[in-house]
């Protein structure tokens, strides 16, 4: 694991501001990320089939390969809003844009909140006005401005080379990713152009974000982005792409953890697959598990639950004779078959902040991790009034 820096920082030629503008009472509720110059970038989408007008026009901005900026609203998603949606999301991207000097074509737009709420874009137009004069370096600012039922924001740097990656990202609820988080921007300094950032992105994203469930709901305004601005000039790609890849399976643990009611983080980890598309599936259905949830969360050692949750993957290639598996540490099942350990033992193993669930399947060298959290009676007071709180 590399060293992550003990406070977030960003890249050189990076600042971020943040206000409240009126979508919330109080709260932070606009941000802005930007560069001094314009940067490299690609992005992945939400690919659920009711899109917010954000993710339509960050389709088409994605596809010249060139940001400049990210501004990002919570409170109102922006979703389901029709044409009249993605018109207000153009005068965002026009708003940043004007205030930052640039063109509107090199702005990235984010919303996240209440879906089917028309988004108060006055408020917006408004709100960024002045905001280019409070850009400052602290990445933690920006990320309060995109929380919605996250209990703190979410930040975190680290270095390769002479170059600085910092991640920033929001997620708590609606979060079984098909693409990539609920909202994550990655920004460095390194120098890579647009087609290796998409390469890149997209192969850490598989392994982390879309590995990541809370509820097994797929937002519909999840995005991801990368933007590099090559200030610190070039860094050898191999250990950019590792610490790429280290940086997204944090933050993937870190709103895991932040799950809507979540005490405990689930970590399931499954070896030994047909394939590695297998083991990603077999591990999806572990953490996913409502039993499995609620297993974890009472630290009750059913562990019949895990071979359950094994054996509902029924297009998988599953021998019970060959799997096995492990509670933090402690070997629970042998050849499909209960072993006979200390109940009291596992409890206590389960009632740890971080749960580690093992499987080897015996059959095959696929490997996958998967990560979740408990499902707690918070969860559910969270989301029975959501729309009304």
């Amino acid at each position: 694991m590399p060293d992550f820096h003990a406070t977030p920082i960003f890249p050189q030629g990076f600042r971020c501001a943040s206000r409240n503008v009126g979508l919330k009472p109080s709260a932070k509720d606009l941000t802005l990320f930007a560069s001094d110059v314009d940067c490299a970038a690609a992005a992945v989408f939400t690919r659920n089939h009711f899109p917010g007008a954000p993710i339509l026009l960050g389709r088409e901005t994605i596809r010249g390969g060139v940001l400049r900026a990210v501004i990002a609203n919570s409170k109102v998603s922006n979703v389901a809003t029709g044409e009249e949606g993605v018109a207000r999301a153009r005068r965002m991207a026009q708003a940043a844009a004007t205030e930052l000097g640039t063109s509107a074509d090199r702005i990235l737009v984010s919303s996240t909140g209440v879906i089917g709420v028309p988004l108060p874009i006055e408020k917006i137009e408004g709100g960024v006005i002045g905001m280019a004069g409070e850009l400052q370096r602290d990445p933690l600012v920006g990320a309060e401005g995109i929380m919605t039922t996250d209990t703190h924001p979410k930040a975190l740097s680290l270095s390769v080379g002479d170059a600085t990656i910092t991640w920033v990202a929001k997620g708590s609820g609606m979060i079984e990713p098909n693409m990539a988080t609920m909202l994550c921007y990655v920004f460095t300094d390194a120098a890579l152009d647009a087609a290796t950032l998409d390469a890149l992105l997209r192969d850490a994203v598989d392994a982390s974000f879309n590995q990541l469930t809370v509820d097994g709901d797929t937002s519909t305004s999840d995005t991801c982005a990368i933007l590099a601005n090559g200030l610190a000039g070039d860094v050898p790609l191999d250990e950019f792409r590792a610490a790429l890849l280290a940086g997204c399976l944090r933050i993937t643990e870190i709103l895991a953890r932040d799950g809507e009611g979540a005490t405990r983080l689930l970590r399931v980890g499954v070896r030994g697959a047909a394939s590695v598309r297998e083991a990603r599936i077999i591990a999806k259905a572990i953490a996913n598990s409502p039993l499995i949830k609620t297993m974890v969360h009472g630290a009750d050692p059913n562990v019949g639950r895990i071979l359950m949750a094994i054996g509902k993957c029924i297009d998988c290639t599953i021998r019970p004779d060959a799997t096995d598996a492990w509670v933090n540490g402690f070997q629970v099942v042998r050849g499909g078959a209960r072993l006979a350990f200390d109940d009291a033992v596992v409890r206590t193993a389960l009632a740890t902040e971080v749960v580690d669930l093992d499987v080897v399947l015996g059959v095959g060298d696929g490997e996958a991790r998967a990560f979740g959290c408990d499902l707690t009676k918070g969860y559910i007071d969270e989301n029975a009034a959501y729309y009304s709180s």
